[in-house]
């Protein structure tokens, strides 16, 4: 059985786990493409399930869509991309990856001497006032 080289948009869904409105998005904001039929239906060539899959993934890390959408364009388009086009792709994201992880480790390590009163002016305060920035603006819950 011939399988169809292009899906429907609930085909899409079903197969990506993404919500038809999320794909929509995706196409709005140029990190998926479709083609529309005589019909003016959207069809969904079937190499962009791998796209939606790099995308949820890559939202999961908590990457920008602009860094997906400068990922995703650097994909060659006169083809379908091989497993070394999204090797090279990730290899790209590695430092950043190793830089966020280090964030949030220090975050957490960090996080055990905030006492989360919201005053966010306190000198000790490396989370979100290093070097005591907001003592700038006044006395008190600056933030709040």
């Amino acid at each position: 059985m011939e399988r169809n080289p292009e899906l429907t948009p609930g085909e899409m869904s079903v197969r990506s786990g993404v919500a038809v409105s999320a794909l929509h998005f995706y196409e709005r904001e140029g990190l998926i493409t479709s083609r529309r039929t005589a019909g003016n239906q959207r069809r969904y060539a079937r190499e962009t399930l791998r796209r939606v899959a790099f995308i949820r993934m890559s939202q999961r890390l908590g990457i920008p869509l602009s860094r997906i959408r400068e990922a995703l364009a650097s994909l060659p388009t006169d083809r379908v991309p091989t497993s070394k086009d999204w090797a090279k792709l990730s290899a790209g994201w590695r430092q950043d990856l190793d830089d966020r992880i280090l964030h949030l480790q220090r975050l957490r390590d960090d996080l055990s001497g905030c006492i989360g009163c919201g005053c966010l002016s306190l000198k000790t305060c490396a989370l979100t006032n290093p070097g005591d920035v907001l003592a700038e603006q006044g006395p008190g819950a600056v933030r709040l």
